[in-house]
């Protein structure tokens, strides 16, 4: 149990350290001899545990869904609504700019076919969307959408404004202006007002 929980904790590490190098120089110019320096290890002893870059950067990904699902899963099981689990989410993300920036550079990178992730964002970006879909449409059941607005149309605006917020939050953050920053969860929030009728009160 104990070598386990070591070989555990040293891939953990590893792949924290990769999430670092991905972010900042994209998957095809990260070195894993560097990342391994940055753990401590040998080239060999990264292989190990990883047998290729590619390996590496799936279990980069799974490590960003398993925290992202930890926010969300809570929130969703206790009642909360869906686009109240996303903000909760966004203003997550604020706190994990290497991330953001790793997410960012890799959704662009991926657009190639022979990406070693093009086939996880392919299907990460079907399933989001028809997420948002789904959520649209209930709105639209209950007379919450405004009449001009199509479900799928508005999920596929939805995903791309969360995705140009976070590459535009990223230049603001770097700039370190407070006044240049970017409040995202207050962008979405007035975003999704626009999209919504509001109910009549007597």
């Amino acid at each position: 149990m104990a070598q386990y929980a070591r070989g555990k904790a040293k891939k953990d590490e590893i792949v924290r350290e990769a999430m670092a190098v991905f972010a900042k120089h994209g998957y095809y110019e990260a070195s894993l001899r560097d990342i391994s320096a940055r753990v401590g290890i040998s080239h060999p002893g990264l292989l190990h545990h990883f047998p290729s870059k590619g390996h590496l950067l799936q279990a980069v990904l799974d490590a960003r869904d398993a925290e992202d699902t930890a926010i969300l899963m809570p929130m969703l099981e206790s009642g909360h609504d869906y686009i109240d689990a996303v903000v909760k989410l966004v203003e997550h993300n604020m706190e994990r700019p290497g991330m953001v920036s790793l997410f960012s550079k890799l959704s662009a990178e991926a657009t190639d076919p022979q990406h070693p992730a093009h086939e996880y964002f392919a299907r990460r970006y079907e399933k989001v969307l028809e997420g948002y879909t789904l959520y649209f449409m209930e709105l639209n059941r209950q007379g919450l959408l405004s009449p001009s607005v199509d479900p799928t149309e508005a999920a596929k605006t939805f995903v791309a404004l969360l995705d140009g917020l976070q590459v535009l939050w990223l230049y603001s953050w770097r700039s370190g202006d407070p006044d240049r920053r970017v409040d995202m969860p207050q962008i979405v929030r007035r975003f999704l007002t626009t999209l919504q009728v509001i109910p009549e009160t007597i």
